[in-house]
């Protein structure tokens, strides 16, 4: 059996999740990151809100954002001893719409019409890939960044079991959200070790170009990550 973890951006799992999977690797089980939206865009102008963004990140275009950040996927996934897998679907701050327009200019929006067939789609190209005995992880959008929830949508697709993490660091902003992703649903504790918890954080740390949009800085990561594990000894699964 394989635990897939279904992962929007190049660092999504190993957030959300990066503990356990250090555990069940270490335990002797096969575990791949399929990462969604990490294609090259086309070579062409990036949208105002996608410049902005490139120059947080320090990188000006946009195949070698995408080089990077798989890059660094790559090394992170092997500090808790996974397999990353990168599918081909555009980052949202890439995408166009049908007449060629920008379509999205922020990241907490609903999905734009135009895109209405997107999760379909990706639950095609997943389904494509799995085994029978597959588990999957998912997110539970929490915080409802556009590419978390059409991820999200595209896994209640395929009408298989699923297992939900919560999305880091999305958790610490948007708490209240959780009741309501979580409604009616069982949830569970995976114990993760303080070596778990430890590798968890290097591999968090990996991702040298999101940390300091994320966290600020390297300390404050391992202190919110450490102070999260700490509450449950391990990390939530929801199903």
């Amino acid at each position: 059996m394989r635990w897939i973890y279904i992962s929007p951006h190049l660092d999504d799992a190993v957030l959300s999740a990066g503990g356990l999977i250090h555990e069940q690797t270490r335990a002797g089980m096969e575990v791949e990151i399929w990462t969604m939206m990490c294609g090259f865009p086309p070579t062409a102008e990036l949208s105002p809100f996608a410049q902005v963004l490139h120059y947080q990140w320090g990188i000006a275009e946009a195949a070698d954002v995408v080089a990077a950040r798989r890059a660094e996927d790559v090394h992170a996934a092997g500090l808790v001893g996974a397999r990353a897998v990168h599918f081909d679907y555009l980052d949202c701050i890439y995408r166009r719409g049908r007449s060629g327009e920008w379509l999205y200019f922020d990241i907490y929006v609903p999905p734009h019409e135009d895109e209405a067939d997107l999760p379909a789609r990706m639950a095609e190209s997943i389904s494509a890939r799995l085994k029978p005995d597959d588990q999957l992880v998912c997110q539970l959008a929490l915080g409802s960044h556009v590419d978390h929830v059409t991820v999200r949508r595209a896994v209640d697709l395929l009408q298989k079991p699923v297992q939900y993490d919560v999305d880091i660091p999305y958790l610490f902003n948007s708490p209240d959200e959780l009741a309501l992703k979580t409604a009616g649903m069982k949830e569970t504790v995976q114990p993760v070790s303080e070596a778990g918890l430890t590798s968890w954080q290097d591999a968090i740390a990996a991702y040298t170009s999101q940390l300091g949009m994320l966290f600020e800085t390297p300390e404050a990561m391992r202190a919110r990550i450490q102070a999260y594990w700490s509450e449950k000894g391990g990390i939530r699964l929801w199903s």
